[in-house]
């Protein structure tokens, strides 16, 4: 019987990241930096502005208060270890730290997965039935959607990394990606995954899937409910609130269904860093900007708590 051999012997993991580019490294460093810092400004303006603004305490700015500290974290539990990568010659990380890396990423990146489906919803309530909207969305049912978002996520991933835990990487130390993911890993292994790959595909075919079928579900009820109306104002009003939603949508799930509804192998492994990089770097960074230009909320609430005039 083959004896196991597992990484967790070794005291790091070289994420090989984008390596086979060297002179790409110092533009990437520069460019992931600055999507890194509008995420941090971005998320933490609609986080602050939300708290602060009376007029912003709604289901709506309550729950994408949450999809922006979920961005914080998401991208912080990536980010940092990549640009330290390329800025310097080493590209390690422990296998203790990559372990937990595997589990926040795949637990964040769950959570989102399902607060997307439950802010559709807010919007399909808001749309649909806007006369029982303050019951439905009254805000023990937000609090409890909002939990019940993150309990899943984490739950979820302590189960799936924990799986992916126990595969046997007999010694193999080079994961050819910027940041620790189970497909990534799962190359590694000197034995069968099929299992691990299985599992892989249906927790995505659950938590991405089934989401978005959700999501577009929701979309397909308020386009006949918005194809109804007789006011242009009205239109406009749920084109503002319901376009910038479904583009962050597609922005999240689109690279997503392209990197994990697939099986794990090395034919498009340089093709899947740029797509995770896109959902992991710039989708965050822009998911601010998506909400808050154009927006009458955003501005009002801007203008009462400092004065300013906002005009785009």
């Amino acid at each position: 019987m083959m004896e196991k051999v597992n990484a967790s012997s070794e005291a790091y993991i070289i994420l090989l990241g984008f390596s086979n580019w060297p002179h790409l490294e110092v533009v990437l460093f520069v460019v992931i930096l600055i999507f890194y810092l509008m995420t941090l400004i971005g998320n933490l303006f609609i986080i602050i502005l939300s708290y602060l603004d009376s007029h912003l305490h709604t289901p709506m700015y309550f729950f994408l208060s949450n999809l922006s500290f979920l961005d914080l974290c998401y991208t912080t539990s990536s980010i940092p270890q990549l640009l330290v990568n390329l800025w310097g010659p080493e590209k390690t990380i422990s296998y203790a730290g990559c372990m937990i890396q595997l589990y926040f990423v795949l637990a964040l990146g769950t959570t989102e997965c399902v607060l997307l489906v439950v802010m559709s919803y807010d919007r399909y309530a808001a749309v649909c039935r806007p006369l029982h909207y303050t019951a439905l969305m009254h805000p023990r049912v937000c609090h409890l959607l909002a939990v019940a978002s993150w309990v899943s996520g984490f739950t979820t991933s302590a189960l799936h990394s924990s799986y992916t835990f126990w595969v046997p990487l007999c010694g193999h130390r080079q994961v050819d990606h910027f940041f620790c993911e189970v497909p990534a890993l799962l190359r590694l292994s000197c034995v069968d995954t099929l299992a691990n790959v299985l599992t892989l595909m249906v927790m995505s075919a659950i938590f991405v899937l089934i989401p978005l079928i959700l999501i577009l579900t929701s979309y397909g009820a308020i386009a006949r409910t918005v194809l109804r109306m007789p006011s242009t104002t009205g239109l406009q009003k749920v084109f503002a609130t319901c376009g910038a939603h479904l583009m962050v949508v597609s922005l999240f799930f689109i690279p997503v269904i392209c990197i994990y509804l697939q099986p794990p192998s090395g034919k498009f492994q340089d093709e899947g860093k740029f797509i995770a990089l896109f959902y992991t770097v710039v989708t965050p960074s822009l998911n601010p900007l998506i909400y808050t230009l154009r927006n009458k909320d955003i501005k009002g609430a801007v203008k009462r708590l400092t004065g300013w005039e906002w005009e785009l």
